[in-house]
């Protein structure tokens, strides 16, 4: 890919692959002709046709320009809506959610925080491995402190998501209270992080692929193949898929899906329970040891908003030092700027005569 126009016809054949040139053409206010001659290098692409065209494809018009990503761009992958019954997947709310999203870039950025990023393991085993035993409960803690990627929770995002800028790797998810649904998500989007999945320019197509394999990623992590093997299903009672749901930290659905996928059929139990509610089971069958009520802590933590301890010290650092203004930590807490009280650095007042003579009046 030598040239602009080349860029131009290579994300055209992604995106727009049946609609004509000349189609295109005007849609950018350009004579067919014209575009002919540019995506052909007999002319060039004026500032405002590159534009136009960026817009229309949704492409990177640095990468239209020069061939690499724009590294200030913010690229995403999301947790889709999947119809089973359709096959469709499609992420409804993402208009709304890209706010929130550039919102979160802008904390990272301001915070200039460079933090080592390790390579992440390809595989759901060498995920496992690397985030330990017991990982699910403490699992936004064990994806920070052991592979580096930053967590956010936050009420405003319709569903999960993932994104590389500078040194960060970053998973937003909602603020549910949905535990089980927060921890397959999760799984998700570290699948999306681990196979490199958040290239600039896909198709549809790419996408569902890399979905699918995301999704096979956070299956193979949460409930891995040797793990139900283990369990002996038929002898299995409510009580006992109970305890194993909870602590897999997964739904009935998944935890049924995930079987089926793997046996073609699912034990008595796990049929019973499967289209049922995961906290129907757990209410009616599960007890906690410690005899408090272990499943509203659970669901009390996924519905809290969360940022990462180090990108909050780091902005109350450039509040005080004068760098930073209060807003973005006050709205990571959730709080009103004017309710936060931190050590702003006083601004000594300057004499109107002093400031006269310095600008020459």
């Amino acid at each position: 890919m030598n040239g602009i126009g080349d860029r131009v016809l290579e994300h055209i054949r992604r995106v727009r692959h049946t609609t004509p040139q000349r189609d295109i053409a005007e849609e950018i206010g350009m004579t067919p002709d014209a575009f002919s001659r540019a995506v052909n290098g007999k002319r060039a692409f004026s500032s405002i046709e590159l534009a136009r065209l960026a817009d229309l494809l949704d492409a990177d018009i640095h990468w239209l320009i020069t061939g690499q990503p724009d590294p200030n761009r913010l690229v995403v992958a999301a947790r889709h809506r999947y119809d089973h019954e359709t096959g469709h997947r499609d992420v409804p709310g993402r208009d709304a959610d890209d706010r929130v999203l550039r919102d979160i870039a802008l904390a990272c950025r301001q915070a200039g925080l460079r933090r080592h990023a390790p390579a992440l393991p390809g595989t759901p085993e060498g995920a496992r491995a690397a985030l330990g035993e017991d990982f699910v409960r403490p699992f936004a803690e064990r994806l920070e402190s052991r592979l580096g990627i930053d967590v956010v929770r936050v009420a405003d995002l319709s569903t999960a998501y993932s994104f590389t800028l500078g040194g960060h790797r970053v998973i937003a998810v909602p603020a549910a209270g949905n535990w089980f649904r927060e921890n397959w998500s999760m799984a998700h989007e570290l699948g999306h992080l681990a196979q490199g999945h958040h290239d600039q320019e896909l198709s549809r197509t790419e996408w569902d692929q890399r979905e699918a394999a995301a999704n096979a990623f956070a299956a193979g992590l949460l409930l891995p193949r040797d793990s139900l093997a283990a369990v002996d299903w038929n002898r299995l009672d409510a009580a006992g898929l109970a305890d194993l749901v909870w602590r897999w930290g997964v739904s009935t659905d998944a935890l049924a899906r995930r079987l089926n996928a793997l046996n073609g059929q699912l034990p008595p139990v796990v049929s019973e329970w499967a289209e049922q509610p995961t906290q129907r089971l757990l209410r009616r069958h599960w007890v906690a040891e410690s005899g408090i009520d272990e499943i509203i802590l659970r669901m009390d933590a996924a519905a809290q908003r969360r940022f990462p301890l180090t990108l909050q010290e780091a902005h109350l650092a450039g509040i005080e030092s004068g760098a930073l203004g209060k807003n973005t930590l006050a709205w990571m807490l959730g709080i009103d700027p004017d309710a936060l009280d931190v050590d702003v650095p006083s601004v000594p007042e300057t004499d109107v005569g002093d400031l006269a003579g310095a600008l020459g009046l």
